[in-house]
């Protein structure tokens, strides 16, 4: 039995920077399918009494219309109306959950945006500069955006110690070439962004685990690390880490920063994910400004593909070592990509585009707490959660399982040094990658299915 087509119940209230409200009425329409207020063929009002019900005119509501079904969650069944969709699930097709990348954001067009933006590019730049070498650590333009861009977690920086990256993972390769030689150590927490993990490995160096607590790294636990290990270069993720979402609380960061700076050690602050967190404490290069370098990625805050980090680097000679060991592998950011993202901090698309991920993100959280029925996995925002297994489930068995049916999340084996300490089985579950809020759910669902099963492990003879 569906409800009734004159149930309106679903429809929320315009907001004024909510982009087109023809796009807002299908985020209504994702939003109660999520929350189960919609349902599986319940019918929805005639095109023009919901129109007459916003206060919009007809068009507004047929090409809202029209994008749901583009989108599968409508149907229409001729004389008798409209109707929500079951859900597709395409076989073939993996949902994947595995990659940390922002969501698309609602109510912005990045085709337009793109258009909009390279054609500004174009119509005030050098063709000839943006297909030509240019030098490594970005243009003035550039490293003033730069500058722009980090205001919000570093408050006023100089320009001359911002480095432009073709993204963070070769800012990362170039500070490990750059402060640590063959063999030597890189301190880290048990749980490491694998990108460190396979740089250190690549380049010959190893990561050893330093021991942590609620609060993260312990600084006395880092000390006798630095001394046992002779390690001089350490890495850190202290805002929403990937993969447990855990932020350092500011006093521990400002006790790390001590042993730093009594020590003379240097940390790599990887910080993707400040922007995403509602009360970010200050970074901890606010606290030990010449002894680290912190590095902020727009590939997890914006979109991937402009292939740009910031890097903030005492000027002087740990400056020029850094952007030599840069340029011994990529000589330097891709000119178009780095020219676009330069446009859009200075017009304030990227602030923009920011707020419409930010807003998504959230969107997405809430949902996936709802979903697998646990408060406790909620945090104070970012684009992944990070959840512990039924103690039936080995992670590396719950991984394949979940691929089985075209699922894909990742073990907590793909973060944990060898000398890592062993710990229960969690999952990373990425929230950007689904293409709406409506496929997302479903396969949160199925996830949260999997892991009451019992698993089966086939005995191979």
């Amino acid at each position: 039995m569906t409800r009734s087509e004159h149930a309106l119940d679903w429809v929320s209230g315009f907001t004024a920077n909510g982009g087109p409200r023809y796009l807002q009425i299908v985020e209504f329409m994702e939003q109660a399918i999520s929350d189960e207020r919609l349902r599986p063929g319940d019918r929805l009002p005639p095109q023009r009494l919901l129109a007459d019900h916003l206060g919009v005119d007809l068009t507004t509501v047929t090409r809202a219309y029209t994008e749901a079904r583009r989108r599968q969650l409508l149907e229409a069944r001729g004389s008798a109306g409209t109707f929500i969709a079951a859900p597709q699930v395409d076989l073939s097709q993996v949902v994947d959950l595995s990659m940390n990348i922002p969501p698309p954001p609602a109510g912005i067009d990045l085709d337009d945006l793109l258009r909009q933006g390279v054609s500004q590019v174009l119509l005030h730049s050098d063709v000839d500069l943006l297909m030509t070498y240019h030098l490594g650590g970005g243009s003035m333009a550039d490293r003033e955006a730069g500058a722009m861009w980090l205001q919000p977690m570093l408050g006023a920086v100089d320009v001359g110690q911002v480095v432009v990256c073709p993204g963070a993972q070769s800012a990362l390769a170039a500070l490990i070439l750059a402060r640590s030689a063959p063999g030597d150590v890189i301190l880290a927490e048990p749980l490491a962004y694998p990108g460190l993990l396979s740089a250190a490995s690549q380049l010959g160096r190893r990561v050893a685990a330093v021991e942590v607590d609620r609060d993260g790294m312990l600084p006395e636990a880092l000390a006798l690390a630095a001394s046992v290990h002779r390690a001089r270069l350490v890495y850190l993720n202290p805002t929403l880490q990937n993969p447990t979402t855990h932020t350092m609380p500011p006093a521990r960061r400002a006790a790390l920063a001590e042993v730093v700076r009594r020590l003379d050690l240097r940390i790599i602050e990887d910080d993707p994910y400040w922007l995403f967190s509602a009360q970010a404490p200050q970074p901890i290069a606010h606290y030990a400004p010449q002894h680290t370098f912190y590095v902020s990625t727009l590939a997890k805050c914006l979109l991937p593909g402009l292939r740009t980090a910031y890097v903030v680097v005492p000027q002087g000679p740990e400056q020029e070592e850094m952007l030599s060991a840069l340029r011994s592998f990529v000589l330097m950011s891709t000119p178009l990509m780095t020219a676009l993202t330069t446009q859009w901090i200075h017009d304030g698309t990227a602030a923009a585009l920011l707020e419409g991920i930010r807003a998504e993100a959230w969107a997405r959280q809430e949902l996936a707490h709802r979903t697998l029925g646990e408060r406790a996995l909620a945090n104070a925002g970012g684009i992944h959660i990070w959840k512990a297994l039924p103690e039936h489930w080995q992670a590396a068995d719950f991984v394949q399982k979940a691929r089985d049916q075209g699922l894909a999340v990742v073990a907590q084996d793909a973060f944990a040094h060898p000398d890592a300490p062993p710990m229960k089985a969690h999952i990373r579950i990425s929230l950007g990658r689904a293409r709406s809020r409506f496929e997302l759910v479903n396969a949160l669902r199925r996830l949260a299915e999997l892991t009451h099963r019992r698993s089966q492990r086939q005995v191979v003879v």
